[in-house]
């Protein structure tokens, strides 16, 4: 989403000074290209030389340098930027930019820029839920501004509260979601994910479960977030961390993940069934947990768990339904019978004794087919990869 984008970076005179030079190198990794404006008070924190070293461009401070870039800089940066970014965003910059005061390069800047302003503001707490700078705020949402929460911790001033410029990594990603939700092709489409293994207790310690790690199930939230998609992730237990943006509902078992996915079902557009439920549970749980044994052998009895997928296709309205296949062998055979038995518009085969594909591998190897028999072979390809090459299937499918 930030490839080839040209951001102007604005840096006011906050401490928080020190993450705008992560933020900057981090938007350079993603493609980006990154100018910078600084304030006079900005420069006492930070010289303006890093902010050229790691932007790989002139860094502007003030309107009378003698060596600008622009003739006009201040509307040359302005009509240059795709967007215009001001991190850390002092109380002194938000009353500027919400009163239309143009003093110096940055103010001129913002008062000249046709492009989407983004504002992440940085400051004591005190000063943040002050009733002048809450007004300020509301002021530039009102002009169509952007505004990105403070996040909430230990101030430099040695107090906690809210106020802290959010992570460089935060606010890329608030960066992607903000673009996805103005030029992703996924941009009003529900999608509702399943991801990772379900656990069946057999006691308060043991638990029948599988290898899943989620990590498939997870690639396709990410993926259809960042283009734009309303993404709803249903999840089994995963050391995995969410993707931003994302409706996350945790549950344990197979269950407890059938009941949150009717429960969101019915609004959406996209179901993506890439969870590996437990298809058996005990039959009995143990209230304490079961003492070993040294000489009889313990048996349980497993029973059924609801069918989830075969459910939602029995459900189908107009959704549309994808399904995953990990076999060990028969796999187009076994593939073909899962999509007809359970009424899916898609299905996606991999068999997991594959090198570089199934459980726990960061890349897989699928096979996408269709009610009517057609199928496409994909090569080996990291999950990410996978997600989106599944998501364009999807929108093709849903466009027709």
């Amino acid at each position: 989403m930030l490839k080839g984008k040209k951001i102007v970076l604005g840096v006011t005179g906050g401490i928080a000074v020190y993450k705008a030079a992560d933020l900057v190198s981090k938007l350079r990794k993603e493609g980006a290209q990154v100018r910078v404006v600084m304030t006079e008070a900005a420069a006492e924190f930070v010289t303006p030389l890093t902010f050229k070293e790691i932007s790989g461009n002139a860094v502007a401070v003030n309107m009378w340098e003698k060596h600008r870039e622009f003739n006009v800089e201040h509307i040359s940066l302005a009509e240059w930027a795709d967007y215009l970014v001001i991190a850390p965003a002092t109380a002194n910059i938000l009353a500027k930019a919400a009163a239309g005061i143009a003093d110096d390069l940055l103010s001129t800047v913002i008062l000249a820029a046709r492009s989407p302003i983004v504002f992440c503001p940085a400051m004591n707490s005190q000063m943040y839920v002050n009733p002048a700078t809450q007004s300020n705020l509301k002021k530039l949402q009102e002009y169509g501004c952007v505004i990105m929460p403070p996040a909430s911790g230990f101030l430099a001033c040695g107090t906690t509260g809210v106020g802290r410029l959010p992570e460089p990594a935060e606010i890329i990603s608030f960066l992607r979601r903000h673009i996805a939700l103005k030029t992703g092709d996924l941009t009003g489409l529900k999608i509702l994910i399943t991801a990772a293994g379900t656990r069946e207790p057999l006691d308060p310690v043991r638990f029948v479960g599988n290898r899943s790690s989620g990590k498939m199930g997870y690639a396709v939230a990410q993926a259809a977030a960042e283009r734009g998609a309303e993404v709803v992730l249903v999840s089994g237990p995963s050391a995995l961390q969410p993707p931003p943006y994302v409706k996350v509902v945790n549950v344990e078992t197979t269950r407890e993940m059938m009941e949150a996915v009717l429960t969101e079902y019915a609004a959406a557009d996209v179901v993506v069934k890439a969870a590996a439920v437990a298809d058996y549970c005990p039959r009995e749980v143990a209230d304490q947990k079961i003492k070993k044994s040294t000489d009889e052998p313990l048996t349980v009895v497993l029973e059924k768990n609801p069918d989830i997928l075969k459910r939602l296709g029995e459900l189908k309205k107009h959704q549309f339904l994808v399904g995953f296949a990990a076999e060990t062998q028969n796999l187009l055979a076994n593939a073909a019978e899962k999509i007809q038995k359970k009424n899916l518009d898609m299905i996606v085969a991999n068999d997991v004794t594959l090198a570089g594909a199934g459980f726990n591998c960061d890349t897989n190897v699928v096979r996408f087919l269709f009610p009517d028999g057609t199928a496409r072979s994909l090569e080996k390809m990291t999950k990410f990869e996978v997600a989106n090459r599944l998501l364009d299937e999807v929108k093709a499918a849903i466009n027709k």
